[in-house]
């Protein structure tokens, strides 16, 4: 039986999302502004809201391409706060599309989001030693630094706790408790 954190338990999405997922360092563009968008979403809500609207956010938002995003246009906002089948908060949409634009322009500055994001971490996973779930911080002082760099350069819905979220969910952090069997597996893969 494998031993895994007791958040990634709770259904086969959980599982999967939390088994192949959660923790694997990512620097892939499109899936880092997707993450980015999603945990946007997540604020004040659960992942596991989000997780279950996944696809149909993918649907929504042209796979979260960022170039097509950030050209979304009255009728397009009129159409996505329409939608069932996400989260419909005016106030989140309006961001994911400001932060297209933001994400190009980063883009456009370090070559990718990729160098960028992970320049915070001198592009190497942080690794940490948590042993319960309740030692996993909401957010740190990196978080509060890259959130601080963000919002400078106009991204929205990106407090320190969405950021850390980013971090935990691209692998930026390895926040896999030490009895799961992920936690060995990233620590490797490092």
């Amino acid at each position: 039986m494998c031993t895994r954190c007791e958040w990634g338990t709770k259904n086969p999405l959980m599982i999967k999302y939390h088994d192949e997922e959660w923790g694997v360092p990512l620097h892939d563009d499109q899936k880092l502004f997707e993450f980015l968008l999603l945990e946007g979403f997540q604020a004040g809500l659960s992942w596991q809201l989000v997780l279950n609207k996944r696809e149909a956010f993918r649907e929504a938002f042209d796979d979260f391409d960022p170039v097509k995003v950030s050209k979304y246009d009255d009728k397009k906002y009129g159409e996505l706060i329409t939608n069932a089948a996400i989260i419909r908060n005016k106030a989140k949409i309006s961001a994911c599309i400001n932060n297209a634009q933001c994400y190009l322009e980063v883009q456009n500055e370090f070559g990718s989001f990729d160098k960028y994001i992970w320049s915070f971490v001198d592009y190497k996973s942080i690794q940490n030693k948590f042993t319960s779930l309740d030692q996993l911080p909401a957010k740190t002082e990196l978080s509060d630094t890259i959130s601080a760099d963000l919002k400078k350069r106009g991204f929205k819905f990106v407090g320190s706790t969405v950021i850390y979220a980013h971090m935990q969910a691209t692998g930026m952090v390895n926040d896999h408790v030490v009895s799961c069997f992920r936690y060995e597996e990233l620590m490797q893969a490092k």
